[in-house]
């Protein structure tokens, strides 16, 4: 899996949107409605919990939200607090424009009011990130460390970092941030810190942990539509058909209205070859090679056509 799947979006018109705005093609609209049919929640979490424990085999959003980290003694400490947080939220606004040197200029008001106030060091470590040299990226690694000295209870910067150790490839730090941010009740962003803890663990090559990791955000939020395809993949490998597909009916009532991605066109033909359901798997061929005849999906589709008998890759 690439490093891009972590979800690099640290704001909320920056979340991640795997799926394009179109109605879902017409060979799945039988499928879709059958599905609503066999959709079966009782129970699958823990069958899911129970076979992943066994198993030896991954886009980051959060809130906007910043609270500022500094104690607040009087007024005047209070109008520099007000300040920096107003800076700091303009900031954000030009980086979602890439408008990157406008606010570098708003972050360095928010420090000149305010020299410890968190939230302003996190989105320093964002802009930097996302500027994306090699200089400027060594130097994030220090703004994200410095939001979460300052405050250690800050979420969403260890959210932020999680993703820049991730695109780093340091995965095992990575995991350990989006472990904390995970596990704190009541940040907005826990369930997506726990989508990339799961694909930080596939990274790993750690699948019992992703699942566990995967299941959580499930449990935080039953129409996580990451955790629902990633176990869908997870579970196949472990050739656990029938969970797979109680899991990918789920989806795909998930996604209706917004169209249906290549990889769940591939997980419908594995599971339909797995069940031997010869005709399914022929349309979603049939469909998958006609939409997205360039993607890598349709790519491993012809190689695993040409042989039928190898293993998917």
């Amino acid at each position: 899996m690439s490093d891009d799947k972590i979800c690099k979006s640290r704001r909320s018109s920056m979340t991640i949107k795997p799926y394009t705005s179109h109605n879902p093609p017409t060979a799945l609209t039988k499928l879709i409605k059958l599905t609503k049919a066999r959709v079966m929640m009782s129970g699958l979490s823990a069958l899911l919990l129970a076979g992943c424990q066994s198993t030896t085999d991954p886009d980051l959003t959060g809130s906007t939200r910043y609270q500022g980290s500094a104690p607040v003694s009087n007024s005047k400490n209070l109008n520099k607090q007000e300040i920096a947080r107003v800076r700091t939220s303009l900031a954000a606004q030009y980086i979602r424009k890439n408008e990157l040197d406008a606010a570098q200029r708003q972050l360095e008001k928010a420090f000149a009011a305010n020299s410890r106030y968190a939230p302003a060091y996190d989105m320093m470590g964002v802009l930097l990130q996302q500027e994306g040299s090699r200089l400027n990226l060594e130097k994030a690694d220090a703004y994200f460390k410095k939001a979460i000295a300052l405050d250690g209870d800050f979420e969403q910067a260890r959210n932020n970092y999680g993703v820049y150790l991730s695109q780093m490839k340091r995965y095992s730090e990575a995991a350990q941030q989006f472990e904390i941010a995970g596990s704190a009740l009541g940040y907005e962003g826990r369930i997506s810190a726990l989508e990339n803890l799961g694909r930080t663990y596939l990274q790993l090559n750690d699948s019992a942990a992703a699942a566990k990791a995967f299941l959580r955000a499930l449990d935080g939020n039953r129409n996580s539509l990451v955790a629902h395809i990633e176990l869908v993949d997870l579970l196949l490998a472990q050739n656990r058909v029938q969970q797979a597909q109680r899991l990918y009916d789920e989806t795909l009532i998930l996604v209706q209205g917004q169209g249906i991605s290549p990889r769940l066109l591939l997980q419908g033909i594995k599971l339909a070859e797995a069940q031997g359901d010869s005709n399914q798997r022929q349309q979603l061929s049939r469909q998958l090679l006609s939409a997205y005849p360039l993607s890598d999906e349709a790519k491993q589709l012809k190689t695993w056509l040409n042989n039928p008998e190898a293993p998917w890759q």
